[in-house]
């Protein structure tokens, strides 16, 4: 290796550029213990969910937002993910002024919006983005796998880590099994169209698609079999709690408790 490394006229103890460990130590967030990560989206959505004072949810949305800049997300990438979950809730949101009563603040078409709907209306957005943001910087950032993984350790059922394991490894055979039938329908001169005909072959497709699908299935849980496969997994991971692990939960610890006594005091207040 060192040879090689001289060959390519780079030295032997700069294998990484730069600022490769600045970088690094940007994106600590990445580096910490699944299980923690995992346990802090769970703690922050049980305790964003009790809140109902804009200002405390505000407090909660912008401590997501600092875990989502730590994480170092694609902007636009992130920034449609989010829109995407926004664009579900936008109608109720448009809607809760008009069907909540109280206070009138104006009216349309002879529909009258109250203060109460409209703040109720805020409150759903602010949980929505607070929880969504936080996944999205601790747990959106985790291998498919080691989210498997982190889930048996934190002694999740087992049909549900297998479950969510086979997904994740077969979701793409799956796909290109789609992709070889869509195929095979466009040789055959298929245009999807807006008619009987078209409905029915979609009907097919889909029918074909199930009927593989088990029966590649079955092939595998045949060759799982003679393979020793006894319905559990043997987990190799080596998760360790470090004093990082340590420092960020009792940050996300207090961040949360603050959260809950400050509801509690504006609760009082109002």
């Amino acid at each position: 290796m060192t040879d090689v490394l001289e060959r390519a006229g780079r030295p032997v103890n700069a294998a990484m550029p730069a600022g490769s460990d600045e970088k690094l130590s940007r994106m600590w967030i990445r580096e910490l213990d699944p299980r923690v990560r995992i346990l802090t989206v769970v703690g922050l959505a049980l305790s964003v969910v009790q809140l109902s004072s804009l200002p405390v949810l505000a407090l909660a949305l912008t401590f997501s937002l600092f875990l989502l800049v730590q994480a170092r997300l694609p902007f636009w990438t992130t920034l449609k993910r989010v829109a995407m979950m926004d664009s579900f809730i936008v109608f109720l949101i448009v809607m809760l002024p008009f069907t909540t009563p109280g206070v009138a603040m104006f009216t349309l078409l002879g529909f009258a919006a109250s203060y109460e709907g409209l703040h109720m209306a805020v409150t759903i957005l602010l949980k929505a983005n607070s929880i969504v943001m936080a996944t999205l910087a601790l747990v959106g950032t985790l291998e498919a796998v080691t989210f498997g993984h982190a889930l048996a350790r934190l002694k999740v059922p087992e049909t549900l880590v297998h479950l969510l394991l086979f997904t994740v490894r077969y979701i793409e055979v799956l796909h290109a099994e789609y992709q070889r039938l869509r195929t095979a329908m466009k040789c055959r001169g298929f245009k999807p169209r807006n008619t009987l005909h078209t409905y029915r072959s979609v009907g097919y497709l889909v029918g074909m698609l199930l009927i593989r699908s088990l029966e590649r299935s079955e092939r595998i849980m045949k060759a799982m079999k003679c393979r020793g496969f006894n319905g559990q997994f043997h987990l190799l991971d080596t998760m360790q709690f470090s004093r990082r692990d340590a420092v960020f939960a009792s940050f996300a610890c207090l961040a949360l408790l603050t959260l809950l006594i400050l509801e509690v005091v504006y609760g009082v207040a109002a």
